[in-house]
């Protein structure tokens, strides 16, 4: 039998969290037109957890994935990150958060063609109040930790869609954010490239980086420590990864998570 965790134990879990999610619930429209996109959902990421998320297309996947980044707000319930509830926050102190908390990554890069690596990743310190100079620096560190500083000076048009999302990964982490959302970073790439990417967000990770990932494949998720699955906007199960990727994906099948 698990035994109870002390008031203590819970008390420095919650300190330890980055990212919370406490009776999550978004809803769309009214009525009869009324789409529950997410019911109730409570979710705690601590420093150095890679946590995946998986679920059939429409479970609600990339819109948690959005609630849980500040872009979109819940219903009801709860979202806090590093300690501060993103409800109710001016549209500046959100901005603030996700420029120095947050990271995302995302299936098509999001990245600015006509400008170099080392500018991509420098703007959202610009944006911070970062002098050029010290945003520079700090970007070219970022491109060096996910292994491609000789890509600092190159413009994105000039890259492939792996060393695309290697960059877009280093805007992810620029300035010691916290927490990397990743949405389907992998779906543009062959595999490869893919599980390069993956190995890569996998190391963040283990610097201390909280991970959250969605995605369809399991041999993906396998990379985390923590898989998550949701059907119709709801968390209905979660296993702790095996590190075999068949083994994982014959588990979601027998979840109904096609």
């Amino acid at each position: 039998m698990t035994p109870t965790p002390s008031a203590d134990q819970i008390t420095s879990t919650a300190q330890r969290t980055v990212l919370s999610l406490d009776h999550v619930s978004r809803s769309f429209g009214e009525g009869e037109q009324r789409v529950d996109a997410i019911t109730d959902v409570s979710l705690g990421v601590n420093p150095g957890t890679f946590a995946a998320v998986m679920g059939p297309s429409g479970s609600g996947k990339s819109t948690l994935l959005g609630l849980a980044g500040g872009l979109d707000q819940p219903t009801s319930g709860t979202v806090s990150v590093c300690g501060e509830p993103l409800g109710g926050m001016s549209r500046d102190d959100l901005a603030r958060v996700r420029r120095r908390q947050l990271g995302f990554v995302f299936q098509d890069y999001n990245l600015v063609p006509t400008l170099t690596a080392v500018e991509n990743v420098s703007l959202p310190l610009e944006l911070d109040g970062v002098s050029a100079t010290r945003a520079r620096k700090a970007a070219e560190a970022a491109l060096d930790r996910v292994g491609v500083p000789e890509l600092i000076d190159r413009h994105i048009e000039k890259m492939s869609g792996g060393q695309r999302q290697r960059v877009a990964i280093a805007r992810g982490i620029v300035g010691d954010r916290r927490v990397l959302l990743a949405d389907e970073p992998t779906g543009a790439l062959d595999s490869a490239t893919g599980d390069e990417i993956m190995a890569l967000i996998r190391a963040l990770a283990d610097e201390g980086v909280a991970v959250v990932l969605v995605t369809h494949e399991a041999r993906h998720a396998a990379w985390a420590d923590r898989v998550i699955f949701l059907r119709d906007g709801r968390l209905v199960d979660e296993s702790q990864v095996v590190n075999d990727p068949m083994e994982l994906l014959n588990d979601t099948l027998k979840r109904g998570q096609r």
